[in-house]
């Protein structure tokens, strides 16, 4: 039997086909400020397979890591004109929905269990509604962020400890504020200056997570981690609500599902990516020192308090009711 010639033309023309058949039906742009490595893409990762996977390929997700598609504002900006479609943000979505600055208020949660009882209930579902009905952004998916300590080279228990202590920070005027409160001498300063402000003494301390005192390597001119746990904080994973209400309904489940997916998995990552941090400064020799919490949550009330708007102070006692 004769077989037809395939020619290189009517070969292109059926790959093209089959391209075009295989093609999705949506393309999410998922830009963020985390690295590669980092726990938050990772869970991107698998976000990415889960909805590819269950969507039987309508649904593509393009990943931009390292803010490739420019920084936390930017991307939400691109969200809202439709140049992009999600993104991981944090209190920064306060600029259009002002319940969002409970993601990172000083000592408004007692420990982990307290901050997942919020978010999971009430307090979170009025910050969720919000942002979705004022920022056009629906949370899919929320990560516990790493606490906030104080590094320094003297053990610090009690609020009375930091009398005179110079202190980086971020420029936050509720951080600055706070920190006053307490008794410390703040200094807002911007993170890229801070191992040498250290090294060279024109700051006693600075505060962060734990991932940051070891990709920052403090350890180095720091040999004290004061659990002050001073924020603990949360952030989100948005998809613009514009974009989710084009997707037929199936598809959007798929994409809530695998969003739950991703906030699990990320959660597993986070627990033991805490626990690899704290043995790791260990054994680079800084000492984790027990504070009383308690004191420093009463003494930083007030001007946290003061600092909040009505709306604001409502949620926090709601919060503190918990």
């Amino acid at each position: 039997m004769i077989k037809p010639m395939i020619t290189s033309a009517v070969l292109g023309t059926a790959l093209f086909g089959a391209q075009a058949a295989m093609a999705a039906d949506y393309t999410l742009q998922f830009g963020h400020l985390a690295n590669e490595d980092n726990i938050w893409h990772q869970a991107a990762e698998r976000f990415k397979s889960e909805v590819e996977e269950n969507s039987d390929g309508q649904i593509e997700v393009k990943l931009y890591p390292n803010e490739q598609l420019g920084d936390e504002m930017d991307v939400i900006d691109s969200i809202q004109l439709g140049n992009a479609d999600m993104t991981i943000t944090g209190e920064s979505l306060q600029n259009w929905a002002p319940k969002a600055a409970m993601m990172a208020v000083p000592y408004a949660f007692r420990d982990s269990e307290h901050l997942h009882e919020a978010v999971e209930g009430e307090v979170g579902e009025e910050i969720e509604a919000q942002i979705t009905e004022q920022a056009n952004l629906v949370p899919i998916a929320w990560f516990e962020r790493g606490t906030r300590h104080l590094t320094s080279n003297r053990e610090i228990t009690h609020p009375d400890d930091l009398d005179g202590l110079k202190l980086r920070v971020p420029n936050v005027p509720l951080f600055v504020d706070t920190w006053e409160g307490l008794g410390a001498r703040p200094t807002p300063m911007a993170f890229s200056e801070v191992f040498t402000a250290l090294q060279q003494g024109t700051i006693d301390a600075q505060e962060n997570p734990l991932s940051l005192i070891e990709s920052a390597s403090f350890y180095e001119v720091q040999d004290y981690v004061n659990q002050t746990g001073h924020v603990r904080s949360w952030i989100y994973v948005v998809i613009g609500k514009k974009q989710l209400d084009e997707m037929p309904e199936d598809l959007q489940e798929v994409v809530l599902e695998a969003g739950q997916e991703m906030q699990e998995y990320e959660a597993e990552l986070f627990e033991e990516d805490q626990q690899r941090l704290e043995e790791d400064l260990k054994e680079r020799g800084m000492e984790f020192v027990e504070v009383d919490q308690e004191a420093f949550a009463d003494k930083a009330r007030p001007v946290v308090e003061e600092s909040l708007n009505d709306e604001q102070i409502e949620l926090f006692e709601a919060i503190q009711e918990l």
